[in-house]
């Protein structure tokens, strides 16, 4: 869904990434700075309560998963292992992020904990197919949402329960899992149609 605005989003942050390739930083070092950020500044700040900071910092550093890529293209130095450790290093950050959130529901004895964790847990499933599928030579679709579109979703709504709109960390987290729900299925029926033809 979000695919649409990658090229704008490529044009804002290739001055930085021009900026950044004169400089002796790669692009594993972005990776691995960004999902540093992400994971201590969730796993520090949700628990607690600061939601809205914890949010804004985690959207911060989640722009270094663009640049990395931006780097790479620029420095003319992508390779296997940079997205092998890009994908792994995404799984690590999602997993900071919903698990504070689970840590924080629990603490305060909230049934949207079971909504964090089912977040957490199809998130994992919706980029496992992908890499499974890929891993056996079958065609996968996208689906409904990827990983951009459930940041998107899960930091925004996050953020702005922070701030205290109402309702809207529920309404945010229960959307999430139903169209992760329905990208696996869509990608579920995908491979399985490629499987067939195979």
């Amino acid at each position: 869904m979000l695919n649409t605005l990658r090229p704008a989003m490529a044009r804002i942050l290739t001055p930085v990434g021009e900026a950044l390739a004169r400089t002796p930083v790669t692009p594993n070092m972005l990776t691995v700075a960004g999902t540093v950020g992400v994971s201590a500044s969730a796993l520090a700040l949700f628990p607690i309560g600061e939601l809205f900071p914890g949010a804004f910092i985690c959207t911060i550093f989640v722009f270094t998963d663009m640049l990395d890529g931006l780097l790479a293209r620029i420095k003319g130095s992508s390779g296997k292992f940079g997205a092998f450790l890009d994908s792994t290093l995404d799984r690590v950050a999602d997993a900071a992020i919903f698990g504070g959130m689970t840590l924080w529901f629990a603490k305060n004895n909230h049934p949207m904990a079971a909504v964090a964790v089912y977040c957490l847990a199809i998130g994992f499933l919706v980029s496992y197919s992908k890499a499974r599928a890929e891993g056996l030579g079958l065609d996968c679709a996208n689906g409904l949402i990827e990983r951009p579109e459930r940041m998107v979703i899960g930091l925004t709504s996050i953020g702005l329960s922070g701030l205290g709109v109402p309702y809207i960390l529920d309404i945010g987290l229960w959307a999430l899992a139903v169209l992760s729900t329905i990208t696996l299925g869509q990608r579920i029926k995908s491979v399985y149609e490629s499987a067939k033809k195979s």
